[in-house]
This record gives structure tokens, sequence and C-alpha cells, in this order.
């Protein structure tokens, strides 16, 4: 259809000009395609300029010739009618023997040419369309109104009164219409179609769609056109399908419409289904797209996908051996990575039903970088196969795994590795390599929270142990606290929540109960700082401590009432800042924000639009930090020069430390608003401030392991 795009193009453009001249180029062809030529009529019809167009259309009679007299000329006539402006005499004269060739037994011919107007020539505009409605109007058949009246049965006819009575899909009650009125709004609909099952015979539809959901979505698309998931989903869903059971059903129907070789499924999910006009073979489909000549990532991915799917199509020899030769072929493009190339020799050894391909064992053994290639390869189970190779060919494996067990992307990969070390000779390297996880929680944050869950599910896993839990517990709760005001880290702060929380907060129960008191006290501090917890999640880690601890509850009061009472200090520009960044949201983000949500509910179907549920989480966030901020703006106060002290270390001082080393640092300690690390500015709520809250001068404090001395204090410029 290689002017059905350019017609289309000029209609979206609304450029009637050119697209009558792209008409007259079409009608000037020798040849004539009849499956486009319909295709075109019917866009033409719909567009705004089609009564202009009208007057132009007998210049395809001489192509049309050419398949008169078959099923699609007898379409191309009808449409031909239908869009015609100028009711000539030579398509008066190919309507009436048309009709009169299809029709002109019937005993009531001449009763029907008189109601569509063909005894007058002047206008005849539709006649074969409203001649096939009126023999189509017979008690029991139905109908679809155009008017959005949606489908409808014909209960009665009357050709002396001109009008019949239906009973329609979405307006109550019998209504009448005159034949006048008729062939404006109706279009017949056989008894096999779609919308005719649907309306008539529904709970039969339901029937065929369970026990064969390919035919019903086969129907479905050949009666209505190409449609989108969505779209199909609006069209069976609750109609055909009980909502509840939707989800099931049509995944069942996707896997099989999938593997239809009369279906041409989307890459894109906002693509539609549609129907062949002839049967596609799996290979031809993977042969097609291999001609667009893809790069090499594409191409492997188009391979994998095929195998996966379509394994049956393997026992095709010709069809292997021209796969067997495309590779190769790849093989050969100077642009291809390693990563690639063995993904082409694991492809080629499978094609060639070997136990293990001497290219794949020679790359293996030779290849310097391997960490690298294992994160470069695109398919998962190559990553999991090469592994499985470099366990049995490399003598470094050991060092290797290491490396890649807290960098690879999928947890299946992990447990293979972790396997694999869990052994006699490898697991002392193991735990010290999992102590990293510990000492930088915020540098593997996916591998973290996968040991995590490894060993409060698994008692024999290395720091299974109470200690080693609640070591991992304090690692998970730094991390939260660290990536929780990432935007890119949401569905991960997500997660963790999951984990927490699941089981009413079983993980968290575990880990107390076997945990001393100071170490839960550590739990409620961290916890506390985390702001993405609610209220109830921290109420949740109150209670379940003071079960284990009861003492706990008498702390807990005054440590609430503290907190409650607790002033946030900061500096006249700090709280600015704040005010500023409160404002940014409620009148700039906000504002983008219900801008993004109305277009992105203009995209359709709100159930599947990853655009519209993005912009709501992103709405979602905005309010959850606007609250943050108003809350901690209501706690805050501005230092001035009388709330700063020099006789021991509180907010708004600078303070002098001399460290091991005997080197000297200062810091200046301020509101949370002001700090910055990279000038030595604290806020008075970190650790390291914390830890020199109230000390004087020769006092002494530990910071990670390190001693440090207070040689002076002095007051910060407010």
């Amino acid at each position: 259809m290689s002017y059905l795009k350019e017609f289309l193009t000029q209609i979206a453009n609304h450029d009637y000009p050119a697209y009558l001249r792209l008409w007259e180029e079409y009608c000037a062809s020798d040849e004539v395609d009849g499956t486009e030529l319909l295709e075109i009529l019917k866009s033409v019809k719909e567009c705004e300029f089609k009564d202009s167009f009208g007057r132009h259309v007998e210049r395809i009679l001489p192509l049309w010739m050419k398949i008169k007299g078959t099923e699609i000329g007898d379409e191309v006539l009808r449409l031909l009618i239908d869009v015609q402006t100028s009711n000539s005499e030579q398509l008066y004269q190919l309507t009436c023997e048309h009709l009169n060739e299809k029709y002109g037994k019937e005993s009531t011919f001449n009763e029907k040419l008189r109601l569509i107007g063909l005894r007058n020539k002047e206008k005849f505009q539709g006649a074969i369309s409203n001649f096939e409605l009126l023999s189509h109007m017979k008690p029991g058949n139905f109908v679809f109104h155009t008017g959005g009246w949606g489908v409808g049965e014909i209960i009665d006819v009357s050709m002396i009164r001109e009008q019949l009575s239906l009973e329609f899909d979405y307006v109550p009650g019998k209504k009448d219409l005159s034949f006048e009125m008729a062939f404006k709004t109706l279009i017949p609909v056989p008894k096999d179609h779609f919308l005719a099952e649907r309306f008539g015979t529904p709970d039969l539809l339901e029937k065929k769609a369970k026990e064969n959901s390919l035919e019903v979505v086969r129907m479905l698309l050949r009666d209505l056109g190409p449609k989108t998931a969505a779209e199909i989903k609006d069209e069976l869903c609750d109609l055909v399908i009980p909502a509840k059971e939707w989800t099931r059903w049509w995944q069942s129907a996707r896997a099989k419409v999938k593997k239809d070789t009369m279906i041409q499924s989307p890459e894109d999910t906002r693509e539609p289904f549609r129907i062949l006009g002839k049967e596609v073979s799996h290979e031809q489909r993977l042969q097609k797209a291999l001609e667009t000549k893809p790069d090499a990532n594409t191409l492997i991915q188009m391979v994998y996908s095929f195998f996966k799917d379509f394994p049956e199509t393997l026992k095709n020899e010709e069809f292997k051996a021209t796969l067997h030769s495309k590779l190769n072929e790849l093989l050969s493009y100077e642009e291809i990575t390693n990563a690639q190339k063995l993904q082409v020799h694991f492809f080629l050894e499978d094609l060639s039903n070997e136990k293990e391909s001497h290219k794949v064992v020679e790359q293996i053994k030779n290849l310097q970088n391997i960490e690298e290639i294992v994160q470069e390869i695109s398919i998962h189970s190559f990553k999991k196969r090469t592994l499985t190779e470099v366990r049995k060919l490399r003598s470094d494996w050991k060092n290797i795994f290491l490396n890649l067990i807290f960098v690879v992307d999928q947890s299946t990969l992990r447990d293979y590795i972790l396997g694999e070390l869990n052994e006699e000779e490898t697991s002392a390297e193991l735990k010290t390599k999992l102590e990293e996880l510990l000492n930088h929680p915020s540098r593997y944050p996916e591998a973290l929270i996968w040991y995590f869950q490894k060993i409060t599910s698994q008692p024999k896993a290395i720091f299974a142990d109470s200690l080693g839990k609640s070591r991992f517990f304090e690692a998970f709760l730094i991390l939260l606290s660290h990536i929780e005001h990432n935007n890119a880290q949401k569905d991960l702060v997500k997660k963790m929540h999951t984990i927490l929380s699941n089981g009413r907060y079983a993980i968290i129960r575990q880990i107390m109960q076997s945990a001393s008191i100071e170490e839960v006290k550590e739990f409620l501090l961290l916890a506390t700082k985390c702001h993405s917890l609610s209220d109830h999640d921290i109420k949740i880690f109150h209670s379940l401590a003071e079960v284990v601890h009861p003492s706990l509850a008498k702390a807990k009061k005054k440590e609430t009432a503290s907190h409650d009472a607790q002033i946030i200090w900061t500096t006249k520009e700090g709280y600015q800042k704040l005010q500023q960044r409160i404002q940014q949201i409620a009148t700039v983000e906000t504002v983008e924000n219900a801008k993004e949500i109305e277009v992105a509910r203009g995209h359709g179907d709100l159930r599947e639009n990853a655009e519209f549920k993005a912009a709501l989480e992103r709405r979602d966030r905005q309010q959850a930090e606007l609250k943050l901020l108003s809350e901690q703006l209501n706690r805050a106060r501005i230092l001035s020069k009388d709330d700063i002290s020099t006789t021991e270390v509180g907010v708004g001082a600078i303070v002098e430390c001399k460290g091991p080393k005997g080197n000297t640092v200062t810091y200046t300690l301020l509101g949370p608003w002001d700090a910055d690390p990279e000038k030595n500015i604290l806020s008075f709520q970190s650790k390291l401030a914390q830890a020199m809250q109230g000390l004087k001068v020769g006092n002494s404090f530990h910071f990670q392991g390190e001693e440090f001395i207070i040689t002076g204090i002095r007051e910060a410029s407010v």
C-alpha cells in the first residue's frame, strides 16, 4: 500500500490541493490494488474535504474496470457512489447495472429503487449503501447507529409507512426511525459480526471467548479494525468477560495472539493489533525484520525473543540455515563488541545442537575484562550462561564472582554467585566481601536489600545470627534515610517500605526479639531519621520495641515530648531558602504537575496509562514534601546572637577540633538548610554535631572510631 500512507498524510495536513494532485497521479497508474483503493476511499469518506473531492472520483473508473465484478470491486463501487457528488450519467448507469445484477430478481426491487431515490437521476449519492440497508432491514437483523446509540436489533419494518422499529444497546425502549433517517445513521451488521453477537447473544459470546479466546480476538479485529490492548479491553471487559476475570483471561489470550500467524502484534503497547490480509509465518516475520538491517543489539534481542516464543520453528532446517548465515554475517561486523560476539556464539551453539561450542570456550578463556562483558550482555539467560562457563573454565573465577556479586542487576544472578562462593574454601572471602555492605550501605543499595532479605529468611546464611541481623538492619535504615529524597530511587524506597511492613512488620518483630536494648534504641533513632516512614510506622517500631524491652516505654514518652518541643534552628538565609522551596512547590511545580496530569489523562485509558500514573506519583511526592517542609517551617526559629553560646558547643558555634594525627579541623554548626559539608558547615542535627553538643574547650569526643579534642569555640556570624 505505497500510496495509502501519502493520502493519509495529506488528510492529516488538511492539504486538499496536494491530495487532489496525488489522486490524479494515482488514477494515471497502470495497475490497481483493490484493497489499497478501498482504504483510500474509506479515509476520504470521513475527511473534511470529501464533498469537494466527490466531483473527481470518476477519474478512477478506468482502473476500477480492472477489478469490476470481484468482491473487492463491488465494495469499491459502493464507496465511490457514497463519496461522489457529480451524479453523472456514467455513475448512474454503473449504479443501476450493479443493483440490477445483484438484486434485480427481488420482488420489491423497483419499490426499493424508488425509496433510495434512484428513479430520479438528479441525486443518487449513497444509493448502493442505502439499497443494501433496505435489503438488510428484516426483523432479527442487526444495525449499528453512527449517532452513538450503539448496536440495534430490528423489531419491525413497514414499507408502507417507510419506517422501522428497533431496540438499541445504549438507549432504553423501542425506537422508530424513518427510512430517510435510517439511511443517514444506520449501517448493516451481519449476524456473525462481533457487535451483533455481543448484543444479540452475549452469553454465547462469553462462552466462546472462554473456550477459544483467539477466535474472539480475531473476530473483534476483523470487524472493528485495528485495536490497542486498552481498546480491546474496552470492547470485552465486563461486556463479555467479567472484570474480575479479565487479567487472567487477557494474559492467556495475549500469549495465543502473539503466536497467531494472522494477527500482527505491536512492539509498543500504544500501537494496535491488526488482522493480516494473509497468513504470515513466524519465520517470514523474522526474516522480514532482519531485512531492515537492525543494529547488533536489536538483532540479538529479536533472535532471542524468537527462540523463546517460537522454538518449534527451529525444526525447519532451511530456516535454521538462513538464520545461521545471518548470525555468522553479524560476527563479521567491525563494530561488534565482545559481549555481542559471545551472545551470537551462544545462538550458534543452540542452532547446531552442540553441547559446547569451541568458539564459546575459546572466548571465555581469553577474555581480559570479563566482569565488564557480563554487565554488557543484554540477555539475562546469557549472563547466567556466561557465569556458568566462567566457573567451569577459568581459574580466576573466584575473583570475578566476588567483583560481580554486588553489581549484577538481577537477584537470580546474585543468588547463583552467592551459592558458588558460599563453599568452605571461599566462604571467608565471601564474608569479607559482605562486610562492604555494612560499611558502605549506600554504595550498593540493591545488593544490600537483596542480602538483608536473605539473612531474614535463611537461618544458615552468613550474618544470619542475631548480631548480623542487627547490623544489617541498621545498614538498611541508614540506606533508607540516604535515598528517600532521591527521585531516581523512589521505586527502591517503595520496595524497602514493603519489606518492612510485610506480614504485619514480621521482619522488624524477628530482629527486635533477639536484639539488645542498646541495639533497639539505635533502631528507633535511625527510624526517626527516615522521613518517608509514616507516624504509624514509627509507632509500630516503638510498640514492637516495648514488647521486647518494656523499659523503653517511659523513655519513649520523654523522647516524644522532647521531639514535639524541638526547635529547628536556622539562619535568616536558611529560613528564606526553605520558604522559597515551599513557594516553588506550591505555585510552580504543583501547577506544572496539574498540567501533566491533564495531558496524560487525554492519552486514553487511565488503567494502562503510564504517563498518567507517573504524573500522579509526582503529585504524591510533591504533596509529601510540601507537608514535611511546612511542618518544619512551623518549628523553625531564626538564630540571633543571644541564642549562641561560646562556653559550650551548640548551634551557631564555630568549633575548632584537634584530630588524632594533630591536625586541626574547624566546623560551623548551623541549621539543616544552611549545611554545606564542603565548607565544613554542619547541620546541628547531624551525627557529628550531636557528638560535640554540650562539650566545652578541652573536652574530647569520639566519632567513627577516632578521638577529637575541642580546642576552641567562637560565635558564628548570623
